[in-house]
């Protein structure tokens, strides 16, 4: 582990403008905010002063209340944006949003759009650092990192690691963060869907694909699985989600015939008994409420990260450990 990110990041708009090292710092410093995390005050003055932003244009539950925890640990204060009480139903365009924001004093902000691009083309807009919190079907770069580190602390690395995706790859933008993630940090990864559920290509990608879940799973060391996204699909892409679950979906029987140390995941929301059977949901191989866990701490790190002292420095986990001994003197 070479300890820091080649390079002070500016924004975190995808898993590359990380790269390995980055992921690396990112994994060190969730560390440290674990361990803040488990407190009874679990709360450190590192962001004291600085002002995190939260807009999004589509609806989250994790993403949204992950981030706003973790600035307020972070001693953030936070401003919540809605777009069902905002000037968008009066026709405000998304740069006269970003450029208000801004000038209210604001030093991050998070960006959810349905829109694939919108957090870069905000990026361009503003001063203030920008997290892509999920666009379109392009990058969801904090849920890969903090996938990257559930993995990292169930089973200790994901070099060599199989890894399996399995579902709805064409619309996951959480899918496409994730490869680039785990192939990064040594990761062998196979897309498992119908050829209607995966993109129209696959040039460039580092993966390998199967149709075949009963083939594959066996010899995995995580499933990944992903959610139908009905809201996104303009056709119908697979013939009944009955059909989908007897052939991809991860029941109760195929559960059984994993490795007894293989790791079932998820991003949420689920669609229990089409993906995932409930039963299986629940069972301790079940890392998806590590998950949910790991983000804040997660989320944090990246925010330290980017606003927790200027360009000519960069971060490490001493810095958070510090900052932590200075809260409980």
């Amino acid at each position: 582990m070479t300890g820091a990110p080649a390079r002070p990041v500016r924004h975190l708009l995808s898993i590359d403008d990380l790269g390995a090292d980055g992921i690396d710092e990112v994994m060190r410093l969730t560390d440290a905010f674990v361990e803040v995390s488990r407190r009874s005050i679990p709360k450190v003055p590192a962001l004291r002063g600085k002002t995190v932003a939260s807009l999004f244009f589509e609806d989250s539950t994790r993403t949204r209340l992950s981030f706003e925890t973790a600035a307020k640990r972070l001693s953030a204060d936070t401003m919540s944006f809605s777009v069902s009480t905002s000037s968008v139903r009066k026709g405000e365009s998304l740069r006269d949003t970003a450029l208000t924001i801004e000038a209210m004093g604001v030093d991050c902000i998070v960006v959810r759009h349905r829109s694939s691009g919108a957090p870069h083309r905000v990026a361009s807009w503003v001063d203030a650092a920008v997290v892509n919190a999920g666009d379109g079907w392009h990058e969801h770069p904090t849920q890969a990192l903090l996938d990257c580190y559930t993995i990292r602390e169930r089973l200790g690395s994901l070099a060599g690691r199989r890894v399996l995706i399995v579902g709805d790859v064409k619309h996951s933008r959480v899918a496409r963060s994730d490869i680039a993630a785990f192939t990064a940090l040594g990761a062998d990864v196979t897309l498992v869907a119908p050829p209607t559920l995966l993109p129209p290509t696959l040039e460039g990608w580092p993966v390998s694909v199967s149709h075949d879940l009963d083939a594959v799973a066996p010899d995995a060391d995580v499933i990944y699985l992903l959610r139908i996204q009905q809201e996104r699909m303009t056709e119908a892409l697979v013939p009944s989600l009955r059909e989908y679950t007897a052939r991809y979906g991860l029941t109760v029987r195929r559960a059984a015939r994993l490795r007894d140390d293989a790791l079932v995941m998820h991003p949420g929301p689920m669609n229990r008994g089409v993906e995932i059977a409930p039963e299986v949901a629940d069972l301790p191989r079940s890392a998806i409420i590590d998950q949910v866990r790991n983000g804040v701490a997660v989320r944090m790190a990246v925010l330290y990260l980017l606003l927790g002292a200027g360009s000519d420095k960069v971060l490490t986990a001493d810095d958070v450990m510090e900052a932590a001994v200075g809260e409980s003197r």
